[in-house]
């Protein structure tokens, strides 16, 4: 069984940043492939980016060059760094992982406005 513990949601204002945190517990290595998907207010669950076993990192259009994905082996921790915020980027931020199943995270909720 595997643990996804998102953190690090919250209200900011167009412009600003934050941090995502994504805490991996239970029966899983210490790196492994993370993806962070997204839902908006009224909108399908999309990708948002992902990293592999390896740190090879892809990101949707929409967040390219804003959003960082990067990992912490020591910890089990996936990170999502985002700058730049939009009010488009408000949504619930999920964490996931495929290890033997499907693990999601239980979400996070980035809102952004002024």
């Amino acid at each position: 069984q595997v643990q996804l513990m998102e953190s690090g949601g919250g209200l900011v204002q167009p412009g600003g940043s934050l941090r995502l945190s994504c805490a991996a517990s239970g029966s899983i290595f210490t790196t492994y492939d993370a993806t962070w998907y997204r839902q908006g207010p009224g909108k399908k669950r999309e990708w948002v980016a992902s990293i592999t076993e390896g740190g090879a990192t892809t990101y949707a259009d929409s967040v390219k060059g804003r959003f960082t994905i990067s990992r912490d082996g020591g910890t089990k921790t996936v990170y999502l760094q985002m700058n730049s915020l939009t009010p488009e980027d408000t949504a619930v931020y999920y964490c996931f992982v495929f290890w033997g199943r499907a693990y999601w995270g239980q979400g996070t909720q980035v809102t952004v406005s002024s």
